[in-house]
C-alpha cells in the first residue's frame, strides 16, 4: 500500500476511496437539495411527503442500507421510518440466526 504522501494530486488516496464510494449514492438522491426538517418530522406529525420524495429515486436502497448499516435512529431514510427500520433489521438478525444454527 503506498503512503498518503505518494499520491497524486486529486486522487483519492486507499484509506479514502471506500468512504467516497460508500457516499457517491449521495449525489443522486431526489432528497438533494430538499429541506431536511421534511425527513425527520416532529412526533407524530406525517411522514408522507417525504416519503413521496423517496419515492421512485434511484439510490433508495442505497440510502435505506446506510440507514440500517449506521444505526439511525430518526428520520426517513429509503422511505422507511425508525419503526419501519427496526423491523427490517429485526427480520435480518431473525434471518441470520436462523442461517447459522442451520450451519452449526
Amino acid at each position: 500500500m503506498s503512503d498518503a504522501t505518494d499520491a497524486q494530486p486529486n486522487q483519492p488516496t486507499a484509506e479514502g476511496v471506500d468512504e467516497v464510494a460508500a457516499e457517491s449514492w449521495q449525489a443522486f438522491a431526489n432528497c438533494l437539495g430538499v429541506d431536511p426538517d421534511l425527513f425527520f418530522p416532529e412526533r407524530g406529525a406525517s411522514t408522507k411527503e417525504a416519503k413521496q420524495v423517496c419515492q421512485g429515486c434511484v439510490v433508495r436502497e442505497d440510502c435505506l442500507e446506510y440507514a440500517l448499516a449506521n444505526g439511525e435512529k430518526f428520520g426517513i431514510w429509503g422511505g422507511l421510518s425508525e419503526r419501519e427500520r427496526r423491523r427490517i433489521r429485526r427480520q435480518r438478525a431473525l434471518a441470520r440466526a436462523a442461517q447459522q444454527s442451520r450451519t452449526a
